[in-house]
This record gives structure tokens, C-alpha cells and sequence, in this order.
């Protein structure tokens, strides 16, 4: 009998449940559970679907199931050794006998008596017309109570058996929805937003993921608290966003915009527009801005970043751009100087190539105020490199930076504006997961008059064509870039338990695998240049090459020294190659969509008509129809919620350095973040929530906003 005096709601003590005692209280303790409410939400890895009745004569031999039977005749118990007890019982039916055998379980032969009916869970053991049971689930028939289909089977601790484990979660069911105690559990999504996506109430989710009456009861339950998770995940993120942006910044006064704008050889999109508004009202707002602009390769995100210099430039502080690469920051300033220079201003390089006496004079130089934008690689974060005013610190693709190296740039400056800059479309809402301390403007728009590129998906039987093709784009004067999956044919992987991996062991994207052989970068480039293309220049690039030789590699093919470049998709960022205009990639099927995408951005830089053409002979439906979609639109937002949808979030977490926000210990049961219709759902849902409550005090959000205190121990803010 419970003591409900010791009923205090979702706060009760396991200790004070029924049946649980000290001992059992330090098992449980171990695993993390305190109170009734961790109980409840201790929830089940999987089901033991009892309710899958069969007769003895329809039971196979190896199926799980359920028997019914009658117990005919006394159990029967024996000590075979020292410490091994076996009790045996013969259950019958309509339709046959089972022989069923216990070890070590003497307590059986009271529970099942002559004539007692009982349900029987096990592996079925069929000799000829010999059925048998070893060590099976009972569970005895009492009156008219119905029996569960589906048992609950949870994780467990040393001490905590599933029955018990089973028992105190009902306990601790009728604990945390006691309606007699304040403490009570409240309902923590809101009426009407259950009512628009079709949710259950959180008492129904709850008692059907333990005691679940049917399937269809599951899966409601797990819908309703995927949401709830992703949902509370979504406010938190935003919660915790909103007080890294309460941060003090430099506050500036507007820039004179017609003068940049007159100064630029061509108009801005909307896109850039509406970008350099958010940039400019963050810059003035006394805030510090921290914000991303993601876009497509080619849609203007640097002239964007370059508008935030200007106004930092105009408020008579100092700039900075620092890039990954000594040929991307080169770049980057053979874009941007002569444009500054036209607004008035010096701007100066500074890569770990510069030499040691012009190095001494552009720190000294900037130092002193005399240089105004400084564009460079790491070498901005040295010791040495001191800025007399910093206004805004730009980075561009902060992900291929190491963590210490942006530690040491967010030292280096202070109270000055952020803006970061990347090339990857990601879909809002998982920006939002991913940079959830940002504001994040999507540059979403590219310039009119960008060339449209061709795209096709081909197998082998195209090679002999492809060849030509090569050679018919080199003759004319164009470059090719060939990508490949790997680096060399002796390079192993590590797969997901540690294990090292040949590449005849791993497998395309979407799981099937298919006897295909690989192009690897090094032997691919040796057999053009020996065998296909002697007469052409052929080099390659990967990822192991020293960073001196691959900004060599890349800056000769830039320069037109190249015409064939194989690599790895350590071009997928990179610099510009107007000249470039055919794009192959190989082995297409390991490369996800937002990854190829990328990677066809590399061409059409330049009045040349370019193509990108995707090789796989893999037979697979899933590749094919995931190559189709590269070959159906260029719009890197869509490709990137198809990605999304296919593949999960991985693909876009590797890309921003394997970094994935989490927010006050939200632990994800139900809800993935590749479920992308959940992600929108919840994530525009908590954006409403705090667009017309942003402290949750209203009466309807009082259930989630206990549910942030309990988690966080602190109220929303």
C-alpha cells in the first residue's frame, strides 16, 4: 500500500516510492535518477510485444511470443548442482502442450499451481511435436485485468530488474500527476500549438510510452515528445542566445552608403541589401553584432562583409579580414584593396609569406593607426600584431580555424563587432542549432547574370566521351577540375567503433554497397598524365600535402600553369579560377548534395559556359535519385533542406568544424535534428512562443517554463 502522505508531485525522492528503499535508491541514483520525474522520463529502449498470442500448435520453432496456458500438473523442482536449481511446469492449451523449464527460480513452483493460467513470453524450442520454453516472462492471470501487449524494456543498473524498474516508473507516474500536490506535473506545451501539429496531452504521452495499450498509442506518444524535446531545445538555444548577444559593443554611427555604393562596378541584390541593413542597424544598435552571413559560393558575401569594414572604417576605427589560406587572403585583397583605396583608406596585407622587414613596418604602421583594413591569415592573431582601434574583426569560414586560434581572436578583439562568413547555405533553423550565439543573415540571392551551369549525372559508359570532353575544354583554353574521393589507394579510414578501414571496406552514403572501384587523387593524376593526357599539364592537391605546396599547387592553377588539377575536396573552399570551366567528380555517390553543390561552385566564375559532371556506376536508387536533385536545381538553400532531409545534419556539422550547440542539458530521446520538418516545426513554434512571451509568465507556458527552471535551475530570461 502507498503512503500518499510522501507524495510531493514531480520533487518526490525515489527513496519514498513504493517499494524502492535506500539500497535500490543508490542503484537508481547511479543512473541518474533522483525523483519521480526523472523516472518518468527514464524511458523505455524498446517494447516485448506480448501481445503476440499464438497456440502451441501455430507457434514456430525460434519465434518470440506469447502462450497462454493452463498450468496441468505440479511444477516439479530439482538441485542439479551446488547453487542450480531447474523447475519445470507443463502449460496446456486447446491445441497442445509446452514444456517449460525455470532456473534457479524455486519461487515458481507456488506461483504456478494446478489450473493456474498464466501468460508465458519466450523463445519457442520445437523437437518434432516436442514444444518447450526455457526461463520464459510469466505473467499470471488475475480476474478480469487485462494483460499488456506491449512490456516496456528499459536500461538498467546492477539491483534494478525490469520488473521493478517497470514497477517504480508506475509509481512514480501516479507521483509527478498527483492533481492533490502543487507540484504536480503541469502541461507544458500550450493548448493550441498541440491543437495546430496534432499532439497529445504530456499525462497520455507519458503513461503510453510505459504502459502502452497498442502501437498506434507509441507512436503518438513518441511524436508528442520528440516535439516537446526539439521545442524546449528551440527556446533554450534561443534563450541562451539572447544573453550571449547582451554583450556591449562599439557604437557607431551610420555610414555615408550612396559613397559605397557609387564606388562598387556593380548593383547590389536584394539579398546584399537587406544583409547590410541587418549588418549596419547591428553595428549602430551600442550591441555587439555576432553575426554569420551564409550563402551560396558567388552570391556576394564578401562585398556584404566588406560593408562592414566601411562603416567600422568610417567611425574612424580599424578593420580586419582573416582568412584560412595565404592564396584566399591574397585574393581577398586583390578584391578589396583597390576598392577601399578608391573610398579613401589604406588596406594592407599581412600572410605568413610577408616578408620579416615588411612584416615589422605594416605591425608598426598598424600599431599606430596609419593602416586602416588589414586583410591576412592567422598571422592577424600573432603576439605582435596590435590594433590601435579595432572596430569589426571579419572571419572568413571561422570553421577551418582551431579553436585556439579563435579563442585568441576573440581576446584580440574585445568589445569591437564580429562577422563571420561562410559558404555553406544552411537551412535556418539548423544555422540556428549550429550558431545559436549568431544572428545569421542568408545571402540567398546570386548577382543577375551569374551563368547557369550544366549539371549531369553520368556512369562509366560515358568515360570515352568524358575524355574528349576534357581535352575539347583544354584546347579551347579552359581548366578542369577533377575531384576524388580519396587520396591514394593505400589511405585508410577510420570507422565509427575506431577501426581502420581499406577502401575496399567502406561504403557510399547511402548504405548499399556496390563492387565499384575508386579514383584516388595521386594514382588518378599519375594515369591522365602518363596514360590519357601526356601532351597536357596535370597536377594534384589533397588534404595531406604541406599548406605551402597546396597554395603553390593552387596558385599555379590559378595563373593558367595547370590545365587538369585532380584533388580531393580540398578545393571545396577556395579561390577563385574564372578560366576554370569544367568540374568532374568521381565516385559521385560519396559525396553528399551541400558537399557537391559546393564543389560545382568552383566554375562558372567566368564568361566560359561551364559544367559539372557527376560519374558514379552505382546502382543504387538512393544515389541516383540523390544526383538527380544536383542535376534538377542550382539553389543551394534547397539542395541544402534536401541534403538535410536525406542524410541528417552530419553532412552541415562536419562542414562548421564537427560543432554542435547544445543548450542546458536537453537530452535528445525522441527527436533528431535530421527529422527537418520536426526541426522547422518546433523551432518556428519556439519563435512565436518567444516573440509574444519572451520570459514565459503567461498561465499557458508555465508547464515549459518549470520544465527550463528544473533543467537550468534558474528562472527564463
Amino acid at each position: 500500500m502507498r503512503n500518499n502522505s510522501l507524495l510531493l508531485g514531480i520533487n518526490t525522492p525515489v527513496r519514498n516510492l513504493y517499494g524502492v528503499g535506500e539500497k535500490r535508491a543508490e542503484a537508481l541514483a547511479r543512473m541518474g535518477i533522483f525523483t519521480a520525474l526523472d523516472l518518468v522520463f527514464h524511458f523505455p529502449r524498446g517494447y516485448e510485444m506480448r501481445g503476440n498470442v499464438k497456440t502451441v500448435k501455430e507457434a514456430c520453432d525460434g519465434e518470440v511470443c506469447s502462450l497462454m496456458l493452463t498450468v496441468a500438473a505440479p511444477a516439479k523442482s530439482a538441485m542439479i548442482r551446488r547453487s542450480m536449481t531447474i523447475t519445470k511446469v507443463l502449460g496446456c492449451d486447446e491445441t497442445g502442450r509446452c514444456n517449460i523449464t525455470f532456473f534457479n527460480q524455486p519461487y515458481i513452483s507456488d506461483m504456478l499451481k494446478t489450473g493456474t493460467e498464466a501468460r508465458f513470453y519466450g523463445k519457442i524450442e520445437r523437437r518434432g511435436n516436442t514444444v518447450s520454453m526455457s526461463s520464459p516472462a510469466v505473467e499470471v492471470v488475475r480476474g478480469s485485468v487485462p494483460l499488456r501487449p506491449f512490456v516496456p524494456v528499459y536500461p538498467l543498473t546492477e539491483g534494478i530488474s525490469q520488473k521493478l524498474m517497470s514497477s517504480y516508473v508506475r509509481s512514480a507516474l501516479d507521483a509527478v500527476f498527483d492533481s492533490s500536490s502543487p507540484d504536480c506535473l503541469c502541461e507544458s506545451l500550450p493548448y493550441e500549438l498541440r491543437k495546430k501539429h496534432g499532439l497529445c496531452d504530456i499525462k497520455y504521452a507519458l503513461c503510453q510510452i510505459h504502459c502502452p495499450v497498442d502501437f498506434e498509442a507509441i507512436e503518438r506518444a513518441k511524436k508528442r515528445l520528440a516535439f516537446e524535446e526539439m521545442y524546449l531545445f528551440a527556446l533554450m538555444l534561443s534563450m541562451a542566445g539572447k544573453s550571449e548577444k547582451s554583450c556591449s559593443g562599439k557604437k557607431f554611427l551610420p555610414a555615408d552608403r550612396n559613397k559605397f555604393l557609387a564606388a562598387l562596378p556593380f548593383e547590389l541584390t536584394g539579398a546584399q541589401k537587406r544583409t547590410i541593413d541587418e549588418i549596419e542597424s547591428d553595428m549602430t544598435g551600442g550591441m555587439q553584432m555576432n553575426r554569420l552571413v551564409s550563402g551560396d559560393v558567388g552570391s556576394g558575401k564578401t562585398v556584404c562583409a566588406a560593408y562592414a569594414a566601411y562603416v567600422a572604417l568610417q567611425n574612424h576605427t580599424q578593420a580586419a579580414l582573416m582568412a584560412p589560406t595565404e592564396i584566399l587572403a591574397r585574393q581577398h585583397y586583390i578584391d578589396l584593396a583597390p576598392l577601399f583605396e578608391k573610398l579613401g583608406y589604406n588596406c594592407r596585407l599581412l600572410i605568413g609569406a610577408t616578408p620579416a622587414a615588411e612584416k615589422k613596418r605594416i605591425t608598426a604602421e598598424l600599431a599606430a593607426g596609419k593602416i586602416d583594413f588589414l586583410i591576412g591569415t592567422h598571422a592577424l592573431i600573432e603576439d605582435t600584431v596590435i590594433f590601435e582601434n579595432p572596430g569589426v574583426v571579419i572571419t572568413d569560414e571561422q570553421h577551418r580555424f582551431g579553436a585556439g586560434q579563435r579563442e585568441r581572436l576573440a581576446k584580440k578583439s574585445g568589445d569591437c563587432h564580429i562577422l563571420t562568413m561562410s559558404a555553406t547555405p544552411i537551412p535556418r533553423t539548423l544555422a540556428l542549432v549550429l550558431f545559436g550565439g549568431l544572428d545569421i543573415s542568408a545571402v540567398d540571392e546570386l548577382p543577375p547574370g551569374r551563368q547557369k551551369i550544366g549539371a549531369f549525372a553520368v556512369d562509366e559508359s560515358y568515360r570515352e566521351r568524358l575524355s574528349g570532353f576534357i581535352r575539347k575544354t583544354v584546347t579551347e583554353g579552359g581548366q578542369v577540375y577533377i575531384v576524388c574521393p580519396a587520396v591514394e589507394e593505400q589511405e585508410t579510414f577510420t570507422g565509427e567503433g575506431g577501426e581502420k578501414l581499406s577502401l575496399a571496406d567502406i561504403m557510399p552514403l547511402d548504405g548499399e554497397r556496390d563492387v565499384i572501384r575508386l579514383k584516388t587523387a595521386v594514382d588518378y593524376a599519375k594515369h591522365l598524365s602518363e596514360v590519357e593526357f601526356p601532351d597536357l599539364r596535370v597536377a594534384f592537391i589533397h588534404g595531406k600535402m604541406k599548406s605551402a605546396q597546396k597554395e603553390k599547387t593552387m596558385a599555379e592553377f590559378a595563373a593558367g600553369k595547370i590545365d587538369i588539377l585532380v584533388s580531393t575536396t580540398v578545393i571545396e573552399v577556395g579561390v577563385n579560377v574564372p578560366n576554370a570551366s569544367l568540374m568532374i567528380v568521381e565516385n559521385a555517390e560519396f559525396f553528399g548534395l551541400s558537399q557537391l553543390h559546393q564543389l560545382r561552385g568552383r566554375v562558372g566564375r567566368g564568361k566560359r559556359k561551364s559544367y559539372c559532371i557527376l560519374v558514379s556506376d552505382s546502382k543504387s536508387e538512393k544515389s541516383r535519385a540523390r544526383l538527380s536533385v544536383m542535376c534538377s536545381t542550382q539553389d543551394g538553400y534547397k539542395i541544402a533542406e534536401k541534403d538535410l532531409e536525406l542524410r541528417g545534419p552530419g553532412d552541415f556539422i562536419a562542414q562548421v568544424g564537427g560543432r554542435i550547440r547544445q543548450s542546458g542539458g536537453v537530452e535528445m530521446k525522441f527527436g533528431s535534428l535530421g527529422d527537418s520538418k520536426l526541426l522547422h516545426d518546433a523551432f518556428a513554434a519556439a519563435e512565436e512562443t518567444r516573440k509574444t512571451d519572451p520570459y514565459l509568465v503567461l498561465p499557458e507556458n508555465e508547464g515549459i517554463r518549470r520544465r527550463i527552471e528544473k533543467i537550468t535551475g534558474a528562472g527564463a530570461s
